[in-house]
């Protein structure tokens, strides 16, 4: 178990100080006080650690990415040396950011959520933490890991864990890459079977309105009524096999930038995409995108009613600012 590092919080007491002007009057002038440092919070200590995992679980369905899970506490130095490497080492932070949906998770004094590690194998009394356990998207385990072996030598300044050794471990158990025709043609073959469209939206881990277009198609009211009428597939540029050369295949090179949209028919062929009058609407926020998102559920003919069809505009609308 590694050694903990406690933080000690002096408190610094005002002196003030009594001096004479040139004028013979008393002032009294307050000594410089010296600001003391909060400490370092890294673990959410009233997290609830099967919920976020959970949650972690279904972005990598979504994504296909691990789930991984950092078992450490906030009194722990070294859980904090492998979060700060994690974050500020630019190679760590990219592999955790494509590959990974990472969970700190609070341990306290090895009296928390002591049943999530045991359901997972983690023997974290053992091993002491920073501990490491890898899930595949369906809640198995794919790799429990302690992080002794993953440290810098003892002579080392300053302390740490070996970036090298940690990125090794990170790219071993990562998920295996997929071929974005093979999952466009899955999808074209669902859709067929159960007598809908596909909806085909490309995007990359960097892209913020990528990750906005599929957090709102993940939103449980919109999944329900999107799923009655599409089969939803993502096709990743960067971590999917041909990703980048599908896009430029089925925009014919004028994607104007990611996320972008396509609507297939259940034997793949093309119907409308998300190259409206103005160029790509992307994630739809203005009024004239989502216009024109409109315009494609209609020109596609999916089996959606009004109904359904208003309550998907509604949810893209951004409510006017109260006066």
């Amino acid at each position: 178990m590694k050694t903990s590092q406690c933080l000690l919080v002096v408190s610094v007491s005002i002196v003030a100080t009594v001096t004479t002007s040139f004028a013979g009057a008393l002032q009294v002038v307050p000594a410089p006080t010296t600001a003391v440092a909060k400490p370092e919070v890294v673990y959410n200590e009233t997290a609830n650690a099967n919920e976020e995992v959970a949650a972690a679980l279904v972005r990598a369905t979504r994504n296909n990415t691990r789930v991984l899970i950092q078992w450490g506490a906030n009194w722990c130095g070294w859980c904090k040396w492998l979060h700060k490497s994690c974050k500020e080492d630019k190679k760590l932070s990219r592999e955790l950011s494509y590959e990974y949906e990472v969970v700190l998770v609070d341990v306290g004094r090895f009296d928390k959520h002591q049943d999530l590690a045991a359901k997972y194998g983690a023997d974290l009394k053992k091993n002491g933490v920073p501990f490491l356990t890898v899930l595949a998207a369906d809640g198995s385990v794919v790799a429990n890991q302690e992080t002794s072996s993953l440290e810098k030598s003892p002579d080392a300044d300053p302390k740490g864990h070996d970036v090298a050794k940690v990125l090794a471990f990170f790219k071993s158990h990562q998920a295996p890459t997929l071929n974005a025709d093979e999952v466009l043609d899955a999808s074209v073959a669902a859709a067929k079977s159960q007598g809908k469209l596909v909806f085909l939206h490309f995007g990359a881990p960097w892209c913020g309105y990528c990750h906005r277009l599929e957090d709102w198609l993940a939103k449980p009211e919109i999944a329900v009524i999107w799923s009655k009428a599409f089969v939803d597939v993502k096709v990743d540029t960067e971590r999917m096999t041909n990703g980048e050369a599908l896009l430029k295949t089925h925009s014919l090179g004028k994607n104007g930038g990611i996320p972008w949209c396509e609507i297939l028919d259940a034997e793949g062929k093309a119907l409308v995409n998300s190259n409206g009058p103005g160029g790509n609407i992307g994630f739809p926020m203005q009024p004239e995108e989502i216009v024109w998102f409109a315009e494609m559920i209609t020109k596609s003919g999916a089996r959606l009613s009004a109904d359904d069809v208003a309550v998907l505009l509604s949810s893209l609308k951004v409510p006017a600012k109260s006066k």
